[in-house]
């Protein structure tokens, strides 16, 4: 009786019966398990590219596949979040990633394309689903700082990575390193099931999820009309896709280029990866926790975005000689600014969307950001193929990322 009421109390005030920490935990430890499948395709890349006959750079179109695979849900799986709940649909992606780490096993191009495309797919939950629980959980003294920190999950996730499976790929192979993540998916899915009934408590259980339905025009059309809501939203997302290109070369670049140009090894570059990505987490945890005090995230942002592309350009420029340290550090002040902008323009766009509209909202953004991360390093990756140079296509990345950030300067000046 006592469990009964416990449930029916939970299934009454929904999210709100669970304390934001709890919210919080749960969030951030499916973020960290999504890109811990995301990044191991990348961590891999020269063992995964040679054993399958690929050209090493041939793992920036694998990570816009990822990229891929994520922009096709949020384009038609919100009625997906709307029906299951959150929790439920990142458990679901939690499943589609670990399908596609499964389908890559098989070891030739055409299973590590489709595992990518099943990991977006997967990956993609995590950041509507993420800020939909936080809309109705996090206190709004302390949103920015805590949407960072759910989203200082994705850097922890791949310096885990980037940690852990060179490491075990060299020790045993590189299908065992991806049956240690597929492993992961499946702990964290069971790990946050416990709360699923608080948290999706508000689920739309009549939401029609039948193709036709998530196929239709106006369910796409429903995101964008949400960029609306605010002036703030769409140059905001303008900026995001500048980020989320640079990001992504970064994140699905950085380790095949360190042994490729600059003579590496995988357990090296692999070092520096972890390095760029413990960066991102101090700088998602600093820049939030700025963005709180000083009541101006969107104008740091831009900020933020000139130092980003000051750190991007100096990491592609260290020259190969230099010792292991300089690559440990610059790669930690890129990781700390280049990747360090989601949680606070996520929180951004909860704090001017209605509460209603919070997901369609972040669906949309989310769209266009995942637009620069499947542009980004697909384009990077077909000019270093088209130039055999790996240092001007990865200098143009940090060049367009500045460029961008003065184009869209007024208006978000404005407008913030």
């Amino acid at each position: 009786m006592a469990r009964q009421a416990e449930i029916s109390a939970i299934r009454r005030y929904g999210p709100k019966a669970l304390p934001w920490r709890a919210a919080l935990a749960a969030t951030l430890l499916m973020q960290i398990v999504a890109v811990f499948a995301t990044q191991a395709l990348p961590v891999l890349a020269p063992l995964v590219t040679r054993g399958t006959g690929m050209a090493p750079e041939a793992i920036g179109r694998v990570y816009g596949v990822a990229q891929l695979g994520t922009i096709l849900f949020l384009l038609f799986g919100m009625p997906v979040l709307a029906r299951l709940g959150p929790v439920r649909t990142l458990q679901l992606g939690a499943g589609l990633a670990g399908l596609g780490l499964t389908a890559a096993v098989f070891g030739s191009p055409l299973a590590v394309f489709a595992a990518a495309l099943l990991i977006g797919l997967g990956n993609a939950p995590s950041i509507p689903a993420g800020s939909r629980i936080l809309a109705a959980t996090a206190p709004p003294a302390h949103r920015t700082l805590i949407f960072s920190v759910k989203q200082a999950g994705a850097p922890l996730g791949g310096m885990t990575a980037a940690l852990v499976l060179p490491w075990l790929a060299e020790k045993a192979s590189w299908p065992a390193a991806l049956a240690l993540v597929i492993f992961a998916l499946f702990a964290a899915t069971v790990t946050v099931q416990p709360m699923q009934a608080a948290l999706d408590a508000e689920r739309d259980r009549a939401r029609d999820i039948s193709p036709r339905a998530l196929l239709s025009p106006a369910n796409v059309a429903t995101l964008f009309k949400a960029l609306t809501l605010h002036p703030l939203l769409m140059p905001l997302a303008a900026l995001c896709f500048g980020f989320a290109a640079a990001t992504g070369c970064l994140w699905a670049l950085q380790v095949s280029f360190l042994v490729e140009a600059r003579g590496e090894t995988l357990a090296q570059a692999g070092l520096a990866a972890a390095a760029m990505q413990a960066g991102g987490i101090a700088g998602r945890l600093i820049l939030g926790w700025l963005g709180d005090r000083t009541g101006a995230a969107t104008r740091n942002l831009l900020v933020q975005a000139f130092v980003a592309a000051g750190c991007l350009a100096t990491l592609v420029i260290l020259p190969a000689s230099a010792p292991q340290f300089a690559f440990l550090l610059v790669s930690a002040l890129a990781g700390a600014t280049a990747s360090s902008w989601q949680g606070i323009a996520l929180a951004e766009l909860a704090r001017v969307t209605p509460a209603e509209r919070v997901a369609e909202a972040t669906a949309g953004a989310s769209i266009i950001g995942f637009l620069g991360f499947a542009v980004g390093p697909a384009v990077c990756a077909w000019a270093i193929s088209v130039l055999q140079d790996w240092t001007a296509p990865l200098l143009a990345v940090p060049a367009l990322l500045a460029a961008g950030a003065t184009l869209l300067a007024p208006r978000l000046r404005k407008v913030a």
